[in-house]
């Protein structure tokens, strides 16, 4: 598979991640004027999946910080590594292209996501 692929599912999972929560990425950029960016992706490519390979990436907060959070993530093929990574994502002001803070509601939310 290629390489650029992991990275898309690692996406995807983010996505439906922050959509079980609540959030739709969409309705947040509309009605807060914030979106969520990768600033820095590190991934270790351990063995390679195949055409018709049930994957499974598992995502955790792996620290919550202002105007960012780190995620790690493993793609796992019957409870084999395929992909282990670490992704920074920033939050930023579309309008200004800054940074900002992570709304307090979903600074909340994240918190609890986080293992103690």
């Amino acid at each position: 598979m290629y390489y650029a692929n992991y990275l898309r599912f690692c996406e995807r999972a983010r996505t439906e991640w922050l959509r079980s929560m609540g959030y739709d990425q969409r309705t947040l950029l509309e009605t807060t004027g914030i979106a969520f960016v990768v600033r820095s992706v590190q991934a270790d490519f351990k063995v390679s999946a195949r055409l018709d390979d049930a994957l499974e990436v598992v995502s955790s907060i792996a620290r919550l910080g202002h105007a960012s959070l780190v995620f790690a993530q493993n793609i796992i093929r019957d409870q084999e590594l395929i992909l282990d990574s670490i992704v920074t994502i920033a939050c930023i002001d579309t309008r200004k292209q800054r940074p900002c803070a992570i709304p307090s509601d979903l600074r909340t939310r994240f918190l609890a996501c986080i293992p103690k």
